[in-house]
């Protein structure tokens, strides 16, 4: 300071000494350097006491004891200094049941030509954290698995050795990563594809705890607003990143008991709704800028907007997992051959066209931290060949007089996400009228049937021995098309089927307004979430919803009965014993 340096070195020559030591209130000249000194040394001490006992690293404490190999065998096992039966011993000891296992994929990480090119820094800090990780993993139910799980994440940040700084100073973080590692593979897999997220593993008040959907829409908003908004790159970054983080935050509660399933989907389609609506207000921001605003009317009445986005499918039905897609229908009320009122003014189909496709280019374009969601745009008037972005009153029309009955079946899963609050109000109108028609008992099974036929002929298990927990007879399409189907057969005298847009408040429904007898209801409904649970649990480790023939053998057994009764339909011959 006295010589306007920025330093944080004290000084080493007599007068500078005496000089500071005088400015901190030892003013004697002989004496005052030591006393200060004693003085501040008192203070680092008791520092470091409070420091190590709340945030003390393995690192700092092994520089306290040059003799710390011994006190950690596995020092010894990852440096190779013992071999055979004696490393064999010393890993059984910790846990593993397979030693030859862990000295190869020990040996592979440490040929690895990215081990043999790290700095010293990162030697060191490489050095002094696998034996921790070897130690912690060896305590979990399949330690190998969960070692090799966590070493494929050490390999990938080896060259950023920050990261294995921020382990190995925090060994709560180390305890978080193991424990993760052995609930789920596709956790790690995300870690790995975003190394950033391991920051989370620093606070368990976080981790294990998502946030509500205003406490996402709040923290978004946030790091939106220090973002320039002409800098497009940085926004769809900083939404990956968000996306990101507070997926991580789902998995962790839910593989660790903290959420239940319906909880996990609700929280899923938390964040999606709240990535959706800020991706559209910046879309909607970038057009309007450029080309003015549209002029758009409902019943007579200017809008805001004039433009909302249905959710569709399991966005729509509140029951996201964590690699669903958006299933998306954008509309708009837009005055026909009108024009936008700015310097360079689009007519209005062309201004809500470029809309939605820049809310599409948002939404899957790749940034530094991944893509947000992949979209499924099929379900959009015409399907692939309609306009990207329609008219409210084409949309019913299309509705009314030419959709299909599996079109109808989609609607019963429909709502808006984003939207005026007058043609959000409007669409749920216009989804109430549209399903509350009557249709023919017959025509509408035969309908529905020869869907349910095609999904799962194209769909279905390869092989006898596998159950397709979604698309095999007895399973989880088999209830959503019936519920669909009573929903429709019987909507026009029960308006309150149409209430919900999840399938299991529709079976309740169902089962309310007595359409479905309770027993059938329940065994639906044990059935419906018995599958989501089970496949939600195989996407955890990375694997398809396909699980053993001989599970949930009666409960399909049930719900195939009750299939063929309502649609009266016989089953090929031993179908149910698939």
């Amino acid at each position: 300071m006295v010589n306007d340096q920025q330093t944080h070195l004290l000084p080493v020559k007599t007068p500078a000494q005496v000089q500071l030591a005088a400015a901190m209130g030892f003013t004697d000249p002989e004496a005052g350097w030591t006393q200060f000194s004693k003085q501040l040394d008192l203070y680092r001490s008791q520092v470091h006491h409070h420091f190590q006992q709340l945030l003390g690293s393995p690192e700092s404490s092994r520089d306290q004891n040059a003799d710390s190999k011994t006190q950690n065998p596995m020092d010894a096992v990852w440096q190779g200094e013992v071999t055979g039966e004696t490393a064999a011993a010393i890993l059984i000891q910790a846990g593993y049941k397979a030693p030859e296992k862990v000295h190869q994929l020990l040996t592979r990480l440490n040929e690895e030509p990215a081990t043999q090119l790290l700095s010293r820094t990162g030697r060191t800090r490489l050095d002094l954290l696998l034996p921790l990780i070897i130690e912690k993993a060896g305590g979990a139910h399949e330690p190998e698995a969960v070692l090799r799980r966590v070493l494929r994440l050490i390999h990938t940040v080896l060259r950023r050795t920050s990261y294995l700084a921020l382990l190995l100073e925090n060994p709560k973080a180390i305890d978080h990563l193991v424990q993760l590692a052995a609930a789920s593979p596709m956790i790690i897999s995300q870690l790995i594809r975003h190394p950033l997220l391991l920051d989370e593993l620093l606070d368990s008040r976080t981790l294990y705890h998502p946030p509500s959907k205003p406490q996402l829409e709040q923290d978004l908003e946030s790091r939106i607003a220090q973002i320039d908004p002409d800098d497009l790159e940085f926004q769809m970054t900083t939404l990956a990143v968000f996306k990101q983080i507070n997926t991580l935050r789902v998995a962790a509660a839910d593989v660790t008991g903290t959420l239940p399933l319906m909880k996990v989907s609700d929280r899923l389609t938390d964040i999606a709704e709240v990535i959706l609506a800020r991706v559209a207000q910046i879309a909607w921001d970038y057009l309007v800028k450029r080309h003015g605003r549209p002029q758009t009317q409902l019943e007579n009445q200017p809008l805001k907007q004039g433009f909302t986005i249905i959710a569709y499918g399991k966005t729509g039905g509140f029951e996201m997992g964590y690699g669903s897609d958006l299933d998306l229908v954008f509309l708009h009320t837009g005055i026909p051959g009108t024009y936008t009122d700015g310097e360079r003014p689009l007519d209005i189909t062309t201004f809500f066209a470029r809309l939605g496709q820049r809310v599409l280019h948002l939404l899957t374009t790749r940034s530094q931290a991944g893509m947000l969601y992949e979209v499924d745009m099929r379900l959009r008037p015409s399907g692939a060949s309609g306009l990207l972005v329609s008219h409210i009153d084409h949309f019913t029309e299309y509705q009314q007089a030419t959709a299909r009955v599996w079109e109808h079946q989609a609607l019963i899963k429909a709502r808006p996400l984003y939207g005026d609050p007058e043609l959000v109000q409007a669409f749920y109108r216009i989804r109430r009228q549209i399903l509350s028609r009557s249709f023919d008992e017959n025509y509408l099974r035969r309908e529905v049937a020869s869907m349910r036929h095609q999904l799962r002929k194209a769909h279905g298990a390869e092989s006898p021995a596998q159950f397709h927990l979604k698309q095999d007879p007895g399973g989880m399409v088999d209830v959503e098309f019936m519920v669909q189907y009573l929903i429709l057969r019987f909507a026009p005298n029960h308006p309150r089927l149409l209430d919900w847009t999840d399938i299991v408040r529709q079976i309740q429904s169902l089962i309310e307004t007595r359409v479905l007898k309770e027993n059938a209801g329940h065994v639906m409904r044990r059935a419906y979430l018995g599958y989501r649970m089970t496949a939600h649990r195989l996407t955890l480790q990375e694997k398809p919803a396909v699980t053993d023939s001989s599970r949930f053998k009666d409960v399909r057994r049930a719900v195939t009965l009750f299939w063929n009764t309502l649609m009266k339909t016989t089953p090929p011959e031993n179908e149910t014993d698939r």
